[in-house]
């Protein structure tokens, strides 16, 4: 009957050390800018009410299912961002309705839009 032996498991210790370490500099890594689509824009967005906001405190819309994107690239709903100006880029849909958003990273805030 073949059993669990500790003893001989540590054996796996240093390959499983190697590669945890591994993948917790893979982040640190992958903090490249992301990759925006060609006819993003750029502003300062407010959400004054859902699905109401300002862009260059100009009054705007949300599209309906529109996503935005934390700057660790996680979707937040726009009720989370209730009266914070945030640098952001952005894409409409064929309406004319804000439908996808980035917020900014510092390091994406420094580099100019393609």
């Amino acid at each position: 009957m073949n059993r669990w032996n500790p003893i001989a498991h540590l054996r796996f210790f240093p390959c499983a050390l190697v590669l945890s370490l591994a993948a917790a500099m893979v982040p640190a890594a992958a903090q490249n800018l992301r990759p925006f689509p060609p006819g993003a824009q750029r502003g300062a967005l407010v959400v004054v009410e859902p699905p109401d906001i300002t862009v260059n405190d100009k009054p705007e819309r949300l599209s309906p299912g529109a996503r935005i994107h934390g700057a660790d690239n996680l979707v937040m709903l726009s009720a989370a961002l209730v009266g914070q100006s945030l640098l952001v880029n952005f894409v409409r849909e064929p309406h004319g309705l804000v439908h996808e958003v980035w917020i900014l990273t510092p390091a994406e805030a420094a580099n100019p839009l393609p």
